[in-house]
Formats: structure tokens, sequence, C-alpha cells
């Protein structure tokens, strides 16, 4: 947060955070006291977690997201699909953006049922009105299919 104040650009940053630390009670107050003593603009700052993070303590883990989202900070699903992938978890949170797990990219053109499953992702984000992140794409033909879905290309990829 602190070199990203620093930069020409205001681009946003995304910040993983484990299981445990979205779970710890100090985790809002961290949140904020980063945003303050850096002053990097909450919009500006992006947390991604993992369904599993969510699993491990449902409760805990939307009551300090739905805090650091009311703080201004954007709330992304990350790996989706790679879990549980569970839909009351897209319905219980209003995450600001789903990640498809790489892993569904490199099995596009090769598995049907992994096309379909890419598919119905990028439909449910459609339909949600929520934007769906696709990472790892790697080839012209991993690109194109993406896009076709209406999916969100990682820009700090470089795409052959």
């Amino acid at each position: 947060c602190t070199a990203a104040v620093k930069w020409s650009l205001p681009l946003k940053i995304a910040v993983n955070v484990s299981a445990r630390a979205i779970c710890h009670a100090g985790i809002v107050d961290t949140v904020r006291n980063v945003l303050i003593e850096t002053g990097l603009p909450p919009s500006r700052l992006e947390i991604e977690v993992t369904e599993t993070a969510l699993i491990n303590d449902l409760s805990r883990a939307l009551h300090n997201l739905r805090q650091i989202k009311a703080c201004g900070v954007a709330i992304a699903m990350d790996d989706f699909g790679t879990g549980y992938s569970s839909l009351s978890l897209l319905n219980s949170f209003p995450f600001d953006k789903i990640k498809i797990d790489r892993s569904f990219i490199q099995a596009v053109g090769l598995n049907d049922r992994a096309d379909s499953i890419f598919r119905a992702v990028a439909g449910m984000g459609k339909a949600l009105s929520v934007p769906v992140l696709v990472e790892g794409i790697e080839t012209l033909e991993q690109l194109e299919f993406a896009q076709a879905g209406v999916i969100l290309i990682d820009p700090w990829v470089p795409v052959p």
C-alpha cells in the first residue's frame, strides 16, 4: 500500500488474505490502519479470499468481509472453482469480483465439461452483475474463449 500511493497511475492493488487472517478478530482494524497510515484510498484496495477461507469459519469471515467492504475496499473471491464452489457463498456476500482459477482456462478446448463449467461461471457472473476475471491465459485460443464469455482478462499477464 505504501508503494502504491507513490505510483503515478492510481492503480488498484489486490492482496490475498489467508483463511486464518480473514477470520482473525483484528483484521478489520488492520485494514483500516494500513489505509490510514499509508494514505491509500480504500477504492484502490481489493482483498482476495478463497472459498476455503470462507468455509473454515463462515460467520466470522463474512462479518469481517462486510466490515472491510463498508470501508470502501473491494472484495474478490479468488480461485473460484477449486474449492467447494458453493453458490450459497455468492448469495451470502456481494463479491465485487469472481476470479476463476487458472486450471479451468488450461483445460479449454481439451475438455467439454471444463468448457461448460467455464461458460456457466461466466454466465453466473454476468447474471449477478459481478465481473469475472480469469487467470493464466497462455494461448490465443484461451484468450478468444475467455473473451467470448465476456470475461475480464488479468491485465498484468502478457498474452501471446
